[in-house]
Protein backbone atom coordinates (compact mmCIF):
# COMPACT_ATOMS: atom_id res chain seq x y z
CA UNK A 1 0.00 0.00 0.00
CA UNK A 2 1.33 3.46 -0.75
CA UNK A 3 1.42 5.20 2.46
CA UNK A 4 1.35 8.49 0.91
CA UNK A 5 -1.63 8.11 -1.28
CA UNK A 6 -3.84 9.30 0.88
CA UNK A 7 -3.25 13.10 0.81
CA UNK A 8 -4.67 15.13 -1.83
CA UNK A 9 -1.94 17.64 -2.49
CA UNK A 10 0.98 16.68 -4.78
CA UNK A 11 4.16 18.57 -4.20
CA UNK A 12 6.06 18.25 -7.31
CA UNK A 13 9.18 20.52 -6.74
CA UNK A 14 10.28 21.13 -3.41
CA UNK A 15 12.90 22.91 -1.29
CA UNK A 16 14.55 21.37 1.69
CA UNK A 17 16.46 22.24 4.90
CA UNK A 18 18.73 19.57 6.49
CA UNK A 19 19.63 19.79 10.11
CA UNK A 20 21.72 16.98 11.78
CA UNK A 21 24.76 17.46 13.28
CA UNK A 22 26.27 14.33 12.23
CA UNK A 23 28.34 15.23 8.89
CA UNK A 24 28.36 11.82 7.72
CA UNK A 25 24.75 11.70 8.39
CA UNK A 26 23.83 14.62 6.99
CA UNK A 27 26.11 14.31 3.87
CA UNK A 28 24.21 10.58 3.30
CA UNK A 29 20.34 12.65 3.34
CA UNK A 30 21.33 15.30 1.13
CA UNK A 31 23.09 12.31 -1.39
CA UNK A 32 19.37 10.65 -1.15
CA UNK A 33 17.19 13.84 -1.65
CA UNK A 34 19.78 14.82 -4.52
CA UNK A 35 19.10 11.44 -6.34
CA UNK A 36 15.28 12.64 -6.42
CA UNK A 37 14.19 14.50 -8.96
CA UNK A 38 12.56 17.75 -8.13
CA UNK A 39 13.78 17.85 -4.71
CA UNK A 40 16.13 20.78 -4.01
CA UNK A 41 18.59 21.26 -0.38
CA UNK A 42 18.77 24.87 -0.35
CA UNK A 43 20.44 24.65 2.74
CA UNK A 44 22.08 22.42 5.89
CA UNK A 45 23.32 22.58 9.59
CA UNK A 46 24.21 21.32 12.56
CA UNK A 47 23.15 23.59 15.26
CA UNK A 48 19.53 24.47 16.40
CA UNK A 49 20.12 28.19 16.12
CA UNK A 50 21.71 27.52 12.54
CA UNK A 51 18.43 26.09 11.65
CA UNK A 52 16.21 28.77 12.63
CA UNK A 53 18.59 31.58 10.68
CA UNK A 54 18.63 29.21 7.89
CA UNK A 55 14.74 28.80 7.73
CA UNK A 56 14.31 32.57 7.57
CA UNK A 57 16.96 33.11 5.06
CA UNK A 58 15.52 30.32 2.55
CA UNK A 59 12.24 29.36 3.27
CA UNK A 60 12.20 26.05 2.60
CA UNK A 61 8.94 23.97 1.92
CA UNK A 62 10.15 21.61 4.69
CA UNK A 63 13.18 21.07 6.93
CA UNK A 64 14.50 17.70 7.61
CA UNK A 65 15.97 17.95 11.31
CA UNK A 66 16.79 15.55 13.79
CA UNK A 67 16.07 15.46 17.28
CA UNK A 68 18.92 15.79 19.33
CA UNK A 69 21.36 18.71 18.10
CA UNK A 70 23.55 21.28 19.59
CA UNK A 71 23.89 22.86 22.24
CA UNK A 72 22.20 20.71 24.26
CA UNK A 73 21.47 17.62 22.57
CA UNK A 74 18.50 17.08 24.20
CA UNK A 75 15.18 17.60 22.05
CA UNK A 76 16.05 20.78 19.56
CA UNK A 77 14.68 19.27 16.36
CA UNK A 78 10.96 18.79 18.09
CA UNK A 79 12.08 22.73 19.77
CA UNK A 80 12.28 23.84 16.24
CA UNK A 81 9.33 22.10 15.07
CA UNK A 82 6.93 23.99 17.65
CA UNK A 83 8.46 27.32 16.54
CA UNK A 84 8.22 26.95 12.95
CA UNK A 85 4.72 26.12 14.08
CA UNK A 86 4.03 29.35 14.91
CA UNK A 87 6.57 31.45 12.91
CA UNK A 88 6.54 29.37 9.68
CA UNK A 89 3.04 27.36 9.40
CA UNK A 90 3.57 26.88 6.06
CA UNK A 91 6.59 24.79 6.37
CA UNK A 92 6.70 21.07 6.96
CA UNK A 93 8.83 19.40 9.09
CA UNK A 94 10.01 15.94 8.66
CA UNK A 95 12.17 14.47 12.50
CA UNK A 96 14.39 12.16 12.62
CA UNK A 97 15.21 10.03 15.38
CA UNK A 98 17.51 7.37 16.65
CA UNK A 99 15.33 6.48 19.25
CA UNK A 100 11.56 5.37 19.02
CA UNK A 101 10.43 7.39 22.45
CA UNK A 102 6.92 8.09 22.20
CA UNK A 103 7.24 11.23 24.51
CA UNK A 104 8.93 13.29 21.29
CA UNK A 105 6.16 11.81 18.96
CA UNK A 106 3.64 13.48 21.06
CA UNK A 107 5.34 16.79 21.61
CA UNK A 108 6.13 16.77 17.85
CA UNK A 109 2.08 16.18 16.77
CA UNK A 110 0.87 18.01 20.24
CA UNK A 111 -0.47 21.22 18.04
CA UNK A 112 -1.84 19.51 15.23
CA UNK A 113 -0.26 16.37 12.92
CA UNK A 114 -0.57 18.10 9.73
CA UNK A 115 2.59 18.75 7.88
CA UNK A 116 4.76 16.76 10.64
CA UNK A 117 6.22 13.26 9.99
CA UNK A 118 8.20 11.13 12.55
CA UNK A 119 10.59 8.73 11.02
CA UNK A 120 13.47 6.57 12.54
CA UNK A 121 17.07 7.28 11.35
CA UNK A 122 17.17 3.30 10.82
CA UNK A 123 14.68 3.36 7.65
CA UNK A 124 16.41 6.28 5.86
CA UNK A 125 18.50 3.81 3.75
CA UNK A 126 15.95 2.15 2.85
CA UNK A 127 14.56 2.65 -0.97
CA UNK A 128 11.61 5.94 -0.99
CA UNK A 129 11.28 5.82 2.92
CA UNK A 130 12.74 9.12 3.33
CA UNK A 131 11.28 10.76 0.03
CA UNK A 132 7.77 9.12 1.12
CA UNK A 133 7.78 10.51 4.00
CA UNK A 134 8.94 13.34 2.65
CA UNK A 135 6.32 14.05 -0.01
CA UNK A 136 3.58 13.25 2.32
CA UNK A 137 4.33 15.97 4.95
CA UNK A 138 5.31 18.56 2.16
CA UNK A 139 1.79 17.68 0.97
CA UNK A 140 -0.03 18.58 4.32
CA UNK A 141 0.04 15.19 5.61
CA UNK A 142 0.91 13.74 8.59
CA UNK A 143 3.72 10.19 8.09
CA UNK A 144 4.59 8.38 11.59
CA UNK A 145 7.06 5.63 11.09
CA UNK A 146 4.97 1.81 10.78
CA UNK A 147 7.54 0.78 13.48
CA UNK A 148 6.80 3.09 15.64
CA UNK A 149 3.19 2.58 15.56
CA UNK A 150 3.48 -1.22 15.26
CA UNK A 151 5.46 -1.30 18.41
CA UNK A 152 3.18 0.98 20.46
CA UNK A 153 0.88 -0.92 19.44
CA UNK A 154 2.45 -4.00 20.98
CA UNK A 155 2.96 -3.05 23.85
CA UNK A 156 -0.13 -0.91 24.23
CA UNK A 157 -1.67 -4.71 23.78
CA UNK A 158 -0.01 -6.10 26.27
CA UNK A 159 -1.57 -3.76 28.44
CA UNK A 160 -4.55 -5.80 30.12
CA UNK A 161 -6.12 -3.03 31.88
CA UNK A 162 -6.28 -0.88 28.85
CA UNK A 163 -9.55 0.00 26.90
CA UNK A 164 -7.54 -1.56 23.90
CA UNK A 165 -8.75 -4.83 25.88
CA UNK A 166 -12.08 -3.81 24.15
CA UNK A 167 -11.49 -4.00 20.48
CA UNK A 168 -11.79 -6.53 18.29
CA UNK A 169 -8.62 -8.43 16.62
CA UNK A 170 -9.76 -6.14 13.16
CA UNK A 171 -10.24 -2.90 15.15
CA UNK A 172 -6.81 -3.14 16.54
CA UNK A 173 -5.73 -3.74 12.99
CA UNK A 174 -6.99 -0.97 11.85
CA UNK A 175 -6.44 1.74 14.73
CA UNK A 176 -2.87 1.12 13.71
CA UNK A 177 -3.68 2.13 9.80
CA UNK A 178 -5.52 4.75 11.94
CA UNK A 179 -2.72 6.40 13.86
CA UNK A 180 -0.03 5.97 10.88
CA UNK A 181 -2.30 8.96 9.54
CA UNK A 182 -3.85 6.82 6.44
CA UNK A 183 -7.27 7.90 5.29
CA UNK A 184 -10.65 5.75 5.67
CA UNK A 185 -10.09 5.36 1.55
CA UNK A 186 -6.49 4.34 1.85
CA UNK A 187 -7.70 1.54 4.62
CA UNK A 188 -10.48 0.14 2.35
CA UNK A 189 -8.11 -0.47 -0.23
CA UNK A 190 -5.68 -2.26 2.28
CA UNK A 191 -7.89 -4.37 3.50
CA UNK A 192 -9.88 -5.27 0.51
CA UNK A 193 -13.50 -3.80 1.89
CA UNK A 194 -15.67 -0.86 1.37
CA UNK A 195 -14.48 2.75 2.77
CA UNK A 196 -18.28 2.66 4.53
CA UNK A 197 -17.15 -0.04 6.46
CA UNK A 198 -13.89 1.11 7.78
CA UNK A 199 -15.95 4.34 8.68
CA UNK A 200 -18.19 1.77 10.70
CA UNK A 201 -14.75 0.44 12.55
CA UNK A 202 -13.28 4.09 13.19
CA UNK A 203 -16.59 5.04 14.93
CA UNK A 204 -16.97 1.25 16.80
CA UNK A 205 -12.87 2.13 18.03
CA UNK A 206 -13.32 5.60 18.63
CA UNK A 207 -16.83 4.91 20.86
CA UNK A 208 -14.74 2.44 22.96
CA UNK A 209 -11.72 4.25 23.32
CA UNK A 210 -13.61 8.01 24.17
CA UNK A 211 -12.76 9.56 20.83
CA UNK A 212 -15.54 9.59 19.18
CA UNK A 213 -16.29 13.23 19.34
CA UNK A 214 -12.78 13.94 17.23
CA UNK A 215 -13.37 14.21 13.37
CA UNK A 216 -10.76 15.74 12.03
CA UNK A 217 -8.13 12.94 10.21
CA UNK A 218 -4.93 15.07 11.80
CA UNK A 219 -7.01 15.23 15.05
CA UNK A 220 -7.24 11.78 15.53
CA UNK A 221 -3.88 10.62 14.33
CA UNK A 222 -2.92 12.73 17.55
CA UNK A 223 -5.66 11.02 19.60
CA UNK A 224 -5.15 7.78 18.67
CA UNK A 225 -1.18 7.86 19.49
CA UNK A 226 -1.55 8.97 22.78
CA UNK A 227 -3.91 6.95 23.58
CA UNK A 228 -1.12 4.13 22.39
CA UNK A 229 1.01 6.24 24.21
CA UNK A 230 -0.30 5.87 28.03
CA UNK A 231 1.39 2.40 28.35
CA UNK A 232 4.56 4.37 28.58
CA UNK A 233 3.17 7.14 31.06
Amino acid sequence: MDRGANYGLVVTSLRVVVAEDHLLVRAGIEALLGEEEGVEVVGSCGRYEELLELVDQKNPDVVITDIRMPPTMTDEGIRAATVLRSTHPEIAVLVLSQFLDPFYLLHLIQEGSGGRGYLLKERIAQPGELILALRTVAGGGSFIDPVVVDSLMSAKARDDEGPLRHLTSREREIMAEVAAGRSNLAIATAFGVSERTVEKYINSIFLKLGLQGDRDTNRRVKAALMFLDSTTS
